[in-house]
């Protein structure tokens, strides 16, 4: 049963309403949830995909990754990272190119063949259509460091600009550009920290796949709202520990000794991390926020379709949905 709240958007289950007073902590995911990403990171994926096919492969293509297949990636629960997407995108570019095919008809196969494993599915599906990979993979570099990996260094540049680039990384920028993290759009504010606060004292945290840098620079108002020593910044991790992996959360969890708390994300990995906890014995309410994205009528839907507990318009309508306003 699900009560809904026609006037906000807000669709709450009726177990959350009667279970709400248990929860004793909150984490959050960072982009989607607190940060409007659609002018920074997801604007860096096609500048990023537009700028090594250009490069690598000598193709012009603008704004190749349209929401529907920035979603249809978002959608396979893998590809919480948007380097995989980039990643994706150009293997599946150059996979056209080579078998002489349309690039919309390679990717509708590649995304159709995604799955929970990311890249690695990517990997197999074009393989198994037989197109040798091998050089490509070596060329762009995934798994390689933020310092080493061309694909990154590409993003990274796009993303950040030269002059934070050059800051974070201590070496000259190949690219001038003004940083896209120049357009995060930070959603969270002080009435919002407020009612968190009086619910949840000190229990506020996050897990997020952005870096620890990226956060603080743009959510640097709020910095002193979240417990820093019990979040968890994935990009500064260990490609292992990405999203949907459990681990990461329940880290979190065990660092804020919580007995049930939610968390609050915008994809399908940060369902699946949330609901393995619960799986695992740590008690955890997801929490979907829909209204940031480019297709919010489609995140909507599958939040509806996978029965999420909370699913919000936005991180305003927290404190009515956990009645603390």
């Amino acid at each position: 049963m699900t009560m809904k709240d026609n006037s906000s958007n807000m669709l709450v289950s009726d177990s959350v309403v009667n279970d709400v007073k248990d929860v004793d902590a909150i984490i959050f995911d960072c982009d989607g949830v607190l940060v409007d990403i659609t002018e920074s990171y997801d604007t860096a994926i096609n500048k990023t995909v537009s700028y090594i096919l250009n490069d690598v492969l000598d193709v012009q293509a603008d704004n190749i990754v349209t929401p529907e297949i920035l979603y249809g990636f978002k959608s396979k629960g893998g590809f919480n990272d948007e380097v995989a997407v980039c990643y994706a995108v150009i293997l599946t570019s150059y996979a056209a190119k080579e078998l002489e095919k349309p690039f919309t008809e390679i990717i509708k196969g590649v995304i159709d063949n995604s799955n929970e494993t990311g890249i690695l599915s990517v990997d197999k599906y074009l393989t198994s259509i037989n197109v040798e990979i091998t050089s490509i993979k070596e060329k762009l570099n995934y798994f390689g460091s933020h310092e080493t990996s061309y694909i990154y260094t590409v993003f990274d540049q796009i993303f950040y600009g030269a002059k934070l680039y050059e800051q974070i990384y201590s070496k000259p920028a190949t690219i001038e550009t003004t940083g896209l993290i120049e357009k995060d759009k930070v959603l969270i504010n002080s009435e919002i920290v407020s009612a968190l606060q009086r619910k949840f004292r000190n229990k506020i945290a996050i897990v997020t796949g952005r870096g620890k840098f990226a956060f603080s620079y743009s959510l640097k108002d709020f910095l002193d709202s979240f417990d820093i020593s019990n979040s968890i910044f994935l990009e500064d991790e260990s490609k292992e520990l990405a999203k949907p992996n459990v681990e990461p959360l329940l880290k979190s969890i065990r660092g804020l000794n919580s007995k049930h708390c939610i968390y609050v994300g915008d994809s399908m990995e940060d369902m699946l991390m949330a609901n393995k906890a619960t799986e695992m014995g740590f008690k955890t309410t997801f929490c979907g926020i829909y209204g940031t994205s480019k297709k919010p009528e489609i995140k909507l839907e599958m939040f509806k379709n996978n029965n999420v507990p909370i699913i919000l318009d936005s991180i305003s309508q927290i404190p009515k949905a956990l009645n603390l306003v």
